[in-house]
């Protein structure tokens, strides 16, 4: 039996049919050299489309709630990957949408969900602090309360896509001298209030970013999600979605491993690569079966599991294309004489980045030998000794 196809029922081909066209209308070439070069990972007409065209909505709500079914949700996520839909930050908008259902006013919640939905307005994460690494519990951004409203001042690295947001879902420190996880308030802030600073910055696999400085950021209390102090609890929902320790459907049509996107990019790559060596001795071949091997292995490795497996594959597996396509493989896409428009090139990049952005690959495998594992926490200090 073939347990890789779903048989489509009429209204599921033409829903897929459909989807197909759709994509092929809106994430022209020209779509894609755009988003190659300011590297952005959005593309505000495409977005708007799928808003116009119910496909956001369907995404985000369950199907019980009139969403897609696991099927359609499945055929979706597979042709938007396919065309190389530069779209991210629905991801990100997506999963603070949901914060705000759980979490937010009433007031709050009608006033963004509905623009959500129709792609207007979008969100973006305010996490990650200039010295703060990955541990963000440790945020210095201060807010502090001045009658119906906060003060924030700070900064935030790594807020990507805030020159596209309407709002930034940020994390603050509302009592300095309380413990740590204990002194967190989130905020959803008017990206255009006064005193905000938006600077770019280019990652190396090509991808903007941002760096964003509050200064003297007065933000209404309508703005504050969840209890005062009580942020790290709505934080963790966010960031068991971007881990990928949510729950799984009872379908079994999700991706296995989370970033399974970029474990397809692998797979391309690889494809390209194989096209272009077929003839070639039997070395080259058993190396090409072998990083086959690696990546169906990482893309079969469910959550956080895939996700580190998926980000040392590439790793490893980028520079293993590079050697066989040699000098050739390293020229970029759009360059003359590229062995496979610049795919090995771009992914060796990409898998330096994918093992930072979001937690670095070190933090996750601390995070399954304590929580998944049951093992003591890492000691990284210098009494730590060894005998010889």
């Amino acid at each position: 039996m073939d347990f890789s196809r779903v048989a489509l029922s009429e209204a599921d081909q033409a829903f897929h049919d459909d989807i197909r066209a759709f994509v092929a209308e809106h994430v022209t070439d020209e779509v894609r050299w755009r988003n190659r070069e300011f590297g952005e990972n959005f593309d505000e007409q495409v977005h708007l489309a799928l808003g116009e065209a119910g496909y956001l909505a369907a995404d985000w709500k369950s199907e019980s709630e009139g969403g897609f079914t696991a099927v359609r949700r499945r055929i979706f996520n597979l042709e938007i990957a396919r065309a190389h839909t530069p779209w991210y930050h629905w991801g990100t908008t997506s999963v603070v949408a949901h914060i705000l259902q759980q979490f937010a006013t009433p007031e709050l919640a009608d006033l963004v969900l509905p623009g959500v939905l129709s792609g207007h307005i979008r969100l973006c994460l305010g996490y990650t602090e200039p010295e703060g690494g990955s541990d963000v519990a440790t945020c210095k951004t201060r807010a502090v309360r001045d009658a119906d409203s906060w003060v924030i001042n700070g900064s935030k690295m790594f807020t990507s896509n805030a020159q596209n947001a309407k709002y930034v879902f940020l994390l603050t420190n509302t009592d300095p001298s309380g413990p740590k996880h204990k002194n967190l308030t989130m905020f959803l802030v008017p990206l255009d209030s006064p005193g905000i600073e938006i600077q770019p910055i280019r990652t190396l696999d090509g991808d903007r970013t941002n760096i964003v400085f509050y200064s003297d950021v007065r933000v209404d209390d309508l703005y504050r999600i969840g209890e005062v102090n009580g942020g790290w609890t709505v934080m963790r929902s966010a960031l068991d979605s971007e881990h990928g320790l949510t729950e799984r459907d009872a379908e079994g049509l999700q991706d296995v491993a989370a970033m399974a996107g970029h474990g397809m990019l692998m797979a391309e790559a690889f494809d390209l690569a194989a096209a272009l060596v077929a003839d070639a001795d039997e070395s080259v071949a058993y190396r090409l079966g072998r990083g086959v091997a690696r990546m169906e292995a990482a893309l079969s490795t469910p959550g956080m599991f895939g996700r580190v497996g998926i980000g040392q594959t590439m790793r490893d597996l980028s520079v293993e294309l590079l050697d066989l396509l040699g000098p050739a493989g390293a020229l970029p896409t759009d360059t003359a004489g590229s062995a496979d428009d610049g795919a090995a090139e771009y992914l060796f990049r990409l898998a330096l980045a994918m093992g930072i952005y979001g937690g670095s690959l070190e933090v996750f495998r601390n995070m399954i030998a304590q929580h998944e594992l049951r093992l003591g926490r890492p000691n990284y200090g210098s009494s730590a000794t060894s005998s010889v």
